[in-house]
């Protein structure tokens, strides 16, 4: 394989790539942001920090949490799906990505309606920002972009994310498989614990299914790592 090392002009491409690669979740998204955008501000909120439900509700605040949550770090996933494009992938792992991308952007769709339904916020995700901030230059390098490093089990921080999208075509395999599986792993634990402690039985079939799945893809994704 030939090595080609990223140049200024390859990050400026790279990062512009990133700011616009909305895509298939910011599709997923469009109808749900606009609901949260209300004029008392409640748009604004950017997790589960603050989550109320009423007593009468047929879903709890761990449904509310696992979801809003769920669609940030999906969103993130979809990123990293973005950056293998133009990349020189091997065809087990060109797979893997399009397995992961028809997976989580009809998920964050899911949730994003949960959450209408459930008349609570949608949160900003990393794709929509990049988007807001695309023309400014206050994207996600660190010059004033929303940092998507959080408690979130597996979210990578923007630094984490510059790097991999930087990374030289010669590594740039192995480390999204390493970044991927400590993701997945991460997303993993947040839907086991809505599995144990969700009440809305389509969340908690979503949580079921999101363990069962991704753990497969972290059990494929260390045997291409040679792990």
């Amino acid at each position: 394989m030939t090595t080609t090392r990223t140049t200024p002009a390859r990050t400026t491409h790279a990062r512009t790539r990133r700011a616009l690669a909305a895509g298939l979740a910011a599709a997923a998204l469009a109808t749900g942001l606009a609901a949260c955008g209300d004029d008392d501000g409640s748009g604004s909120d950017t997790g589960s920090a603050a989550v109320s439900v009423p007593e009468s509700a047929d879903f709890n605040e761990a449904d509310v949490v696992f979801a809003t949550d769920m669609v940030q770090h999906h969103a993130q996933a979809l990123a990293m799906v973005d950056m293998t494009t133009g990349r020189d992938l091997d065809p087990e792992v060109a797979d893997l990505v399009e397995q992961i991308r028809s997976a989580q952007a009809p998920e964050i769709e899911q949730m994003v309606d949960w959450l209408t339904a459930w008349d609570q916020p949608v949160p900003p995700t990393v794709n929509d920002h990049a988007n807001a901030h695309a023309e400014d230059g206050t994207g996600t390098d660190g010059s004033g972009g929303m940092d998507m490093d959080s408690d979130m089990p597996g979210m990578m921080s923007d630094a984490e994310m510059d790097a991999l999208e930087e990374a030289p075509d010669a590594s740039f395999q192995e480390e999204w498989l390493e970044m991927m599986v400590a993701h997945h792993e991460g997303a993993v634990e947040m839907a086991e614990t809505e599995a144990a402690e969700g009440e809305d039985a389509d969340a908690v079939a979503l949580a079921e299914s999101i363990v069962d799945s991704q753990s497969a893809e972290i059990e494929q994704m260390r045997a291409l790592l040679g792990a």
